[in-house]
């Protein structure tokens, strides 16, 4: 057992270095350069997305700048999405849309479409969101837009799932929070690694001279981390941030759905740089072995009082962590469940981790 609380003591010890160094990140003082509102594309995806893009073109069409356009890429849709961007297109000048009626096979059908809508940009800045997504603010393309300078070609941006009742949306929410604790405070840190294309831009150029999704065309994911992953960097890279900045995702509402969503986004992590592999793995294992051996330890040692503290400086200091990013990113997130959150997530972790490792095929949808 003795042994055992060295291990317990080691990772509580990493963790607590990796939220340290998230809570100095996230804390730093972030410089926003002189906005020039350079002309920008956003490009959606979408299948069978009627509905949510007759919420989401308003949201677009209204947002207040200068120079962009909308091109939405209907990709076989089973529903009257076709019908429905046709008649907008006439109807606004900003919208415009890509169709898809076949997918060649060696391609995955989302990277397909998103290739089309960003060929199809007229703009050399390109931002992303997807159908099921709601910019908070129509300065939404100006807060991205401000990180739009010469030494960049990436800028990452949060899209938070939006608050609904229940322990599944509680857990959605804290998951994408932890991811963005890791993703955005690595990146400010000087190591971007990903990025979600529910709130993303790159350049068009960059995109077009490392021939887009090439290298990744056969893993189904990948669009936006594995794209971010290969092309990243400390100096290339931009992190946009307050509540302007945020797109809000509709939230799965079963478990199942939710497990299989997580279940593809995990899936493409083998796939990241070694070295960003690594880190990430450090990170998540300590985490497992706090709340694994933590609670052993204080059933089975003489030292009760010391384990409970440490398990107790944990819980402060990722309450802390949660609570400073989410208002540098303009969120928000309650304190009181996050002590149940923590215990619980490495087990759910562990359970997606494993299924992603020996999943076979994970696909977009049909």
């Amino acid at each position: 057992m003795q042994v055992l609380f060295y291990v317990f003591l080691a990772a509580a010890c990493i963790q607590s270095i990796y939220f340290l160094i998230f809570i100095i990140a996230f804390k730093g003082k972030k410089s926003i350069p002189a906005h020039t509102f350079p002309p920008v594309s956003i490009v959606v995806a979408a299948h069978d997305e009627e509905q949510n893009l007759r919420e989401l073109l308003p949201l677009l069409s209204n947002q207040v700048y200068p120079d962009f356009e909308v091109i939405v890429v209907e990709d076989r849709s089973n529903d009257e999405s076709y019908d429905f961007l046709l008649a907008e297109t006439k109807l606004n000048n900003k919208v415009k849309m890509v169709r898809v009626q076949q997918t060649p096979d060696h391609i995955n059908s989302k990277k397909f479409a998103l290739t089309l809508g960003i060929k199809a940009a007229k703009h050399e800045w390109v931002l992303f969101c997807d159908a099921d997504c709601r910019p908070t603010s129509d300065q939404w393309i100006t807060s991205m837009s401000a990180h739009f300078q010469d030494s960049k070609k990436i800028v990452l941006g949060y899209s938070p799932y939006m608050n609904m009742p229940g322990w599944l949306n509680r857990f959605i929410r804290f998951d994408t929070i932890i991811t963005a604790v890791q993703y955005l405070g690595f990146a400010l840190v000087g190591m971007p690694y990903m990025g979600v294309g529910r709130n993303l831009a790159y350049r068009k150029s960059l995109f077009l001279e490392n021939k887009g999704f090439n290298e990744v065309n056969h893993v189904v994911g990948g669009d936006d981390d594995l794209f971010v992953n290969k092309h990243a960097n400390g100096k290339n890279t931009a992190i946009a941030m307050g509540s302007d900045t945020l797109v809000e995702t509709l939230p799965k509402t079963s478990w199942g759905a939710f497990f299989y969503q997580k279940l593809r986004h995990l899936s493409v992590g083998k796939y990241y740089k070694a070295s960003h592999k690594f880190v990430l793995s450090i990170f998540t294992l300590s985490w497992i072995l706090v709340w694994t051996l933590g609670p052993l330890q204080l059933f089975f040692l003489e030292l009760p009082l010391i384990v409970g503290g440490i398990l107790l400086v944990r819980v402060i200091l990722i309450t802390a962590t949660i609570q400073i990013t989410v208002k540098a990113l303009g969120d928000r997130f309650e304190a009181w469940p996050v002590l149940l959150l923590d215990i619980l997530y490495p087990f759910y972790y562990i359970t997606t981790g494993l299924a992603a490792i020996f999943t076979k095929k994970v696909q977009w949808r049909n």
